[in-house]
C-alpha cells in the first residue's frame, strides 16, 4: 500500500492490461522504475487481489506507477506517451479486455501534475483524435491508495516473452 500523495516523480496510469503498460514505458524509457497494481478503486477495500479487481467489484483500475527523474524524462514526456501507447478513446477497454479495469486514466499526484496532464490531453485530443472524429474518454482525477499486484504481475512480459501483450499497447504516432 502507498499513498504517493504530492510526489511530484511518482506518475500512475492506467491504459488497458497492466503488463503491457509497464512493458512499453519500459522499452521506451529504460531508466524508470515500475511497479504493477491497482489504484482508484473502492477506498473500503484495502489490498485487492487480482481475481477481486477482474471481478469488477472493486473499482481499481490496473496501473502502472512510474519513479521517475525529472531531470532525464519529464511528466509531460509521460503524458504523452501514454496516450501514444493505447487507445484513450474507448470506455472501460482496451482491445479485447473489457470491464472498469481497463479503463484509461491519469492519477495525479500534485495540482501541477493534474494541469500538465490536462494541458497535454487537449493538444493530443486537437492533433490526433479530433481530426478523426475522436474523444479522449480518459480520467484525470487524484491518485487513490496504490496497492502492488501479486509479484507474479511485475515484469511480466520481461520474465513472459511469450505472454499475451494487449494489440492496443504499441506506438500510435
Amino acid at each position: 500500500m502507498s499513498d504517493d500523495s504530492g510526489n511530484e516523480n511518482i506518475a500512475t496510469f492506467a491504459a488497458g492490461c497492466f503488463w503491457g503498460v509497464e512493458h512499453i514505458f519500459n522499452k521506451y524509457f529504460p531508466d524508470l522504475k515500475t511497479s504493477v497494481g491497482y489504484s482508484n478503486g473502492k477506498e473500503n477495500i484495502s489490498n485487492p487481489s487480482y481475481r477481486q479487481v477482474c471481478s469488477g467489484t472493486t473499482e481499481y483500475a490496473e496501473a502502472v506507477r512510474i519513479e521517475f527523474d525529472p531531470a532525464k524524462t519529464t511528466y509531460a514526456q509521460l503524458v504523452e506517451h501514454f496516450y501514444r501507447t493505447h487507445d484513450p478513446t474507448t470506455v472501460n477497454r482496451q482491445g479485447n479486455d473489457t470491464g472498469t479495469q481497463y479503463r484509461s486514466g491519469i492519477y495525479t499526484h500534485t495540482d501541477e501534475q493534474e494541469k500538465i496532464a490536462k494541458e497535454v490531453t487537449e493538444r493530443i485530443q486537437e492533433k490526433y483524435f479530433a481530426p478523426k472524429g475522436l474523444t479522449i474518454t480518459t480520467e484525470i482525477i487524484p491518485a487513490g491508495t496504490w496497492y502492488n499486484a501479486e509479484e507474479y504481475h511485475q515484469k511480466y512480459l520481461d520474465n513472459n516473452p511469450d505472454g499475451y501483450q494487449c494489440p492496443t499497447h504499441r506506438l500510435h504516432w
